[in-house]
């Protein structure tokens, strides 16, 4: 019985976010400190909770960016003793971390919205409107500087969405203030709380649910009947079995299974392995792939048999 593996571009992230560098960090993460001790003062001020709202945001965003650039270093350390699988999954920690955070303030601030609009308080158009144009302006320059990198890394991206939301955030307040000092609508200022809070909620939930599948090694969207099919179709291939698949992060899949041959030299299951590994990493961008030979060895020889 042997095993082979196949490694080449296990690595599939390795470019992925190749342009991110700590000067653009420092930068990103000095533009949200700003926001966050402007508005934080601006809303006291103002007596305006969607400024505060934005505030806390700008202030997890801090946090957010700083630690998903510690991820992303941490990820391009290479394998060892006690991480034989390297350290990918920190970037996924980190996704999974930053959106969980904002989804938990998001509904702390519904709560907090929905008790101002039942006790309305008097709010200070004017200061709204100059703090929210701070914000408006640094978090455009903000979202600018990650947009590139967001793209292919869930990381990256639950930073940028952090960022993404306090544009449109900032957008709201603007919106608010100046409402609020034409027409006096002091409501107006929980309810763009509430509809910034959902849409944060609705934005972040995708990279939450798509981490959490990774973190608890949720298998990839693969058609194995299809997989199956193909590679029972391989010369001197009776059957597949025993498959199990995984992803360390969002380009890295993992697959092993066992692959009932016929009885045949060792170098010659060297060349049905590797049509399979050509064919898996053609058609499905499999990075990782393990698998073990064997003649008639297994009794259940279902696809996800143990």
């Amino acid at each position: 019985m042997s095993e082979h593996e196949h490694n080449h571009a296990e690595d599939g992230h390795t470019h992925d976010v190749s342009s991110l560098s700590g000067k653009k960090i420092f930068w990103v993460t000095l533009l949200n400190a700003v926001i966050t001790i402007t508005e934080i003062f601006g809303g006291i001020l103002s007596g305006s909770l969607a400024l505060l709202s934005d505030a806390v945001h700008n202030l997890s965003d801090t946090v957010a960016i700083a630690l998903s650039y510690y991820a992303y270093k941490i990820a391009q350390k290479p394998k060892d003793a006690k991480k034989t699988y390297g350290y990918k999954r920190a970037e996924i920690l980190s996704a999974f971390i930053n959106s969980a955070v904002l989804l938990a303030i998001s509904v702390v601030l519904i709560f907090e919205a929905f008790k101002r609009l039942t006790s309305p308080e008097s709010i200070n158009g004017t200061l709204m409107i100059i703090v929210a144009l701070i914000g408006l302006v640094a978090n455009f320059v903000s979202v600018y500087l990650l947009e590139k990198d967001s793209h292919d890394n869930l990381n990256i991206k639950s930073s940028y969405l952090h960022l993404l939301s306090d544009t449109v955030s900032s957008i709201g307040v603007l919106a608010g203030g100046i409402a609020i000092k034409i027409w006096g609508i002091v409501w107006i200022d929980p309810l763009i709380t509430v509809l910034i809070s959902l849409y944060i909620s609705k934005e972040t939930w995708q990279v939450t649910r798509k981490t959490v599948n990774i973190l608890m090694q949720s298998s990839p969207s693969l058609d194995y009947e299809a997989i199956k099919k193909d590679i029972e179709d391989i010369d001197k291939v009776n059957n597949i079995h025993h498959v199990h698949s995984w992803m360390s992060n969002e380009k890295t899949i993992y697959f092993e299974a066992h692959i009932e041959m016929e009885d045949m030299l060792l170098s010659e299951t060297e060349l049905i392995y590797d049509n399979i590994e050509h064919y898996l990493k053609k058609h499905y961008g499999i990075n990782h792939i393990t698998l073990q030979a064997e003649v008639d060895k297994c009794d259940d020889k279902n696809i996800f048999s143990l």
